[in-house]
């Protein structure tokens, strides 16, 4: 579960581990993950020093810069590792990245500031917690970004959906509607068009369905699926160059109902939608 913060801080959003809700941020396509919202998770008083203090964790903070940063200071790094795990070590994560000009853990001010560590960090931190919340820490996380790509798909469909339904209405009023019509007369127009594309894909015009389902509010493309929607986008960008190129509407509707057949066995691996005769 998932959310964004507010308005204005667009960036940064959050999860919950183990009933520990968690903030984290995307910057340059990389995720960066709240180790001082992590850190409530770990039973007694602790903080993030304690876990920099720690030999394997200094070790393993300089293989991951040394992979992800050219610009890491590993002459301030070589100090700082023959000091870990003593009794008098101790340095801070403001240190820690001055020192070695680091940049897999930032420090963030402001309402939602914190320490904040790239996940790859996060998810190690996450075992010095417990090896419990290390498990669920990466799953939770996993499954939020599969969530993230499903809506940036989405998105991405109804854009396409909106350019292709801009591109089918202009292709109609340059090529089928002739001047001085009323506007009731070309809705007509746009409305047959329309109609061209339902049977192509289900068979039936907008006012069969309406006849067909009384009961339903809204219209036959409102109850639409998924797939029906990506293949009604891309009936409408092909339908607009059929219209361009002068094709009649029997043609057409011809040509349209055997794309969308071929389309939806693809996406559905089905053949429910009927061949029109």
């Amino acid at each position: 579960m998932f959310d964004k913060i507010e308005k204005g801080c667009d960036s940064v959003k959050n999860f919950e581990v183990l009933d520990t809700r968690i903030n984290y941020y995307n910057e340059g396509n990389e995720d960066y993950i709240s180790l001082t919202d992590m850190l409530k998770s770990k039973d007694g008083e602790f903080f993030i020093s304690d876990w920099l203090r720690n030999r394997n964790t200094i070790e393993f903070l300089g293989i991951w810069e040394e992979l992800h940063n050219p610009d890491f200071n590993y002459g301030e790094f070589a100090i700082i590792k023959s000091q870990a795990g003593l009794n008098s070590y101790k340095i801070s994560v403001k240190e820690w990245s001055n020192k070695t000009n680091a940049i897999g853990i930032v420090a963030k001010t402001g309402r939602y500031g914190g320490t904040y560590a790239h996940k790859d960090i996060a998810f190690e931190f996450g075992m010095w917690i417990s090896p419990k919340f290390k498990i669920y820490l990466i799953k939770e996380f996993e499954r939020l970004k599969q969530e993230e790509q499903k809506e940036l798909g989405w998105n991405a469909k109804r854009d396409l959906a909106k350019v292709n339904y801009r591109i089918h209405t202009d292709a109609i009023k340059n090529n089928l509607i002739p001047k001085q019509l009323t506007s009731k007369q070309v809705n007509l127009v746009y409305a047959e068009e329309a109609d061209v594309l339902n049977m192509a894909l289900f068979g039936m015009t907008a006012k069969e369905w309406r006849e067909k389902n009384p009961n339903k509010k809204g219209n036959i493309r409102d109850y639409a699926s998924i797939n029906e929607l990506i293949c009604l986008a891309n009936l409408e960008n092909t339908n607009s160059i059929f219209i361009n190129e002068g094709m009649r509407q029997s043609d057409r509707l011809y040509k349209l109902n055997q794309i969308a057949i071929s389309q939806m066995k693809i996406l559905t691996k089905d053949s429910e939608t009927k061949l029109l005769k």
